[in-house]
């Protein structure tokens, strides 16, 4: 089975309930075409660099899928046509991270003081 990362940005007007049923829908489509969603994270409401559709900010959500490729062909059919998401990108990867991904471990080092993240010589 191929391992993939899939991420889509969601208009910024949704709730966070809307955005879950989004990521649900997803989970369904590549479950119903015998892959796997190994993690589901949702790193929440973020400015983007640059207006899209006419959204400042957009709700962020990745998805760890694993199976074949039609899978992914199928879930960015459904993805294109859906207007709640803005825009969505699906990578190929070797394998997926352990433990939480990077967007969400900056959580953590941001509530850090900042003292505490300079180790200084």
């Amino acid at each position: 089975m191929a391992l993939y990362e899939h991420i889509f940005l969601a208009r910024q007007d949704l709730s966070q309930a809307q955005v879950d049923a989004l990521a649900a829908t997803a989970t369904e489509i590549v479950e119903k075409l015998d892959g796997k969603v190994t993690k589901t994270e949702t790193w929440g409401l973020k400015n983007l660099a640059y207006k899209i559709d006419r959204n400042r900010k957009a709700h962020f959500v990745l998805l760890n899928i694993e199976g074949p490729g039609a899978v992914v062909a199928e879930l960015e059919r459904q993805t294109r046509i859906n207007e709640d998401v803005i825009r969505y990108m699906t990578v190929r990867v070797e394998e997926h991270e352990s433990g939480p991904s990077v967007m969400m471990r900056k959580g953590d080092r941001d509530r850090k003081p900042r003292r505490d993240r300079e180790e200084r010589d």
